[in-house]
C-alpha cells in the first residue's frame, strides 16, 4: 500500500513537472526576448513606413474635412448675410413663398435698399443687387447676383482672411 502511494505521488510529480515545462515552453514563445541562448535572434519590425503612411493618410483626410467645414462655414455666413440684407431692405408688401423678388440699392448711399417685384430690365435708376426667392423655411435664396456686388465687402468680411 505504501509502495502504491509512493508510486502515485511520483506520477503526480512527473505530471506537474511536464505541465510546468510545457507552460514555460509556451510562455517563452511569447516573450519579446530570447529565453535561451539557443533561441533565434528576435529582430523588431521597422514601423517607420507604417507610421509615416498612417500619419500622412490621416493628415490628408483631416485636412479634407477641415476644408469642407471651412467651405460650409463660409456658405452659412453668406446665407446669413443675404437674408439679413433682404430682410433689412424696404418693401411694402408681404412676399409670397416661391416667388422671385429683386433687390435694388438706393441711388444715394443714405437711401435704403428696396425689394421689388419689378425685374432689373424694367427698373432704371436703381442699382440691381440680385434676384431672390423666398423659400418655405422663410430663407431668401439668391437666384442671380450682380457681378458688381460683393457681399463679403459689404458685410465687412475680408475674403483674404479665409
Amino acid at each position: 500500500m505504501i509502495d502504491q502511494m509512493s508510486r502515485e505521488k511520483k506520477q503526480e510529480e512527473e505530471k506537474s513537472q511536464e505541465g510546468e515545462s510545457e507552460t514555460v515552453a509556451n510562455r517563452s514563445s511569447y516573450l519579446p526576448y530570447p529565453s535561451s541562448t539557443l533561441s533565434p535572434k528576435i529582430v523588431p519590425n521597422d514601423l517607420t513606413t507604417f507610421r509615416s503612411r498612417g500619419a500622412s493618410q490621416v493628415e490628408k483626410e483631416l485636412k479634407q474635412q477641415l476644408q469642407e467645414l471651412k467651405e460650409r462655414y463660409e456658405q452659412v455666413i453668406d446665407d446669413f448675410n443675404w437674408n439679413k440684407l433682404v430682410y433689412e431692405s424696404e418693401f411694402s408688401f408681404e412676399p409670397v413663398m416661391g416667388d422671385i423678388y429683386h433687390l435694388y440699392d438706393g441711388r444715394k448711399p443714405q437711401d435704403a435698399r428696396r425689394l421689388s417685384l419689378v425685374p432689373p430690365g424694367d427698373w432704371l435708376g436703381k442699382s440691381w443687387i440680385g434676384s431672390f426667392r423666398l423659400n418655405v423655411d422663410r430663407r431668401w435664396e439668391p437666384i442671380e447676383v450682380s457681378p458688381d456686388f460683393d457681399l463679403r465687402k459689404l458685410s465687412g468680411e475680408d475674403a483674404s482672411k479665409h
